[in-house]
């Protein structure tokens, strides 16, 4: 049996996905179900940030002594005041650093801009890319020292193709969590691990209409239109404005931009730097993921997990 602890935040909690019999799915159940004997416990929370997942979801994940475990999150650290790239580093290096010392094999994930999928004004897209990339840097940093399974979001194209996207354009769609269930099974191939079949790319289910996109604006989306105009736009505002008047002393590296369209070319840095975006958003009301059971081992390759 293969344990697979994923921890992170809405995007591992399956936003987008909907499961069959109710609640989410996600990427993460795709990729359980090609491990051997694979069994997911999914820890992920809506709207976790870093320091979430270090106080609560990784002492849950130490209790099971995952074979397996997956560390995405970072967006809304960028999308909330108090940002402090010391501490976001220092939770990711502890939590990723933990869950190797159990003997877990970990993935990562960089990530790509969120002012960009949010179709954000240059003015306020900038500063959040700039803190994007600290965040990206951060993991970088963390997947180098631990050597984990790391995927380069924000360079794989596929990323910003329309399709991949659910309705409220926030979350993945049940595609997009397929790729990228897809893509951490190729890099687990990669590195020699036992597998089963890859996941399927294509959906299910049929794909959102704009019959849904208008429902979930007139519900859902308006509440969190509301929101952000109370706390994300104002905040962003005064970053934006800060930029424009920084006041002495050096003003920090300005993250690379990317156009939808253009070619992207991968950023160099630690470990395999292939990937797809998160661009998780919080306060979407969500229940959490299922537990599904799914997987059978192969002889004659190295294998994740051990004997039940």
């Amino acid at each position: 049996m293969t344990t697979f602890a994923a921890l992170g935040d809405s995007i591992t909690l399956g936003v987008g996905d909907p499961a069959p019999g109710g609640g989410w799915r996600g990427w993460a159940a795709f990729l359980a179900d090609s491990l051997p004997g694979g069994r997911l416990v999914n820890l992920a929370a809506n709207g976790a940030r870093a320091a979430d997942v270090e106080r609560t979801q990784l002492p849950r994940a130490l209790e099971l002594r995952p074979d397996v475990a997956s560390v995405v999150v970072g967006v809304n650290d960028t999308l909330r005041a108090g940002f402090d790239a010391a501490r976001i580093q220092a939770a990711l290096a502890h939590v990723a650093g933990s869950l190797t010392a159990a003997g877990a094999v970990v993935l990562t994930m960089r990530l790509p801009d969120p002012g960009m999928m949010l179709g954000l004004p240059p003015g306020l897209a900038r500063p959040l890319a700039r803190r994007l990339q600290v965040i990206n840097d951060a993991m970088d940093q963390v997947a180098e020292q631990f050597g984990t399974v790391h995927f380069d979001a924000a360079a794989d194209l596929a990323t910003y193709d329309r399709r991949m996207w659910s309705a409220d354009r926030l979350h993945p769609s049940e595609r997009g969590h397929r790729y990228i269930a897809g893509r951490f099974h190729d890099q687990l191939a990669a590195g020699g691990h036992r597998l089963g079949p890859r996941p399927g790319t294509e959906p299910t289910s049929p794909p959102p209409t704009r019959l849904d996109t208008a429902a979930w604006m007139a519900t859902k989306g308006t509440g969190w239109v509301l929101r952000r105009c109370t706390d994300l736009v104002p905040y962003l505002v005064v970053m934006a404005l800060r930029e424009c008047w920084p006041g002495p002393g050096p003003r920090p590296p300005t993250a690379p931009s990317l156009r939808l369209g253009e070619p992207v070319t991968a950023r160099q840095g630690p470990g395999p730097q292939n990937g797809i975006a998160e661009t998780a958003i919080p306060e979407l009301g969500v229940p959490e993921a299922g537990v599904p059971e799914a997987g059978l081992p192969e002889a004659g390759v190295p294998e994740i997990g051990h004997a039940p």
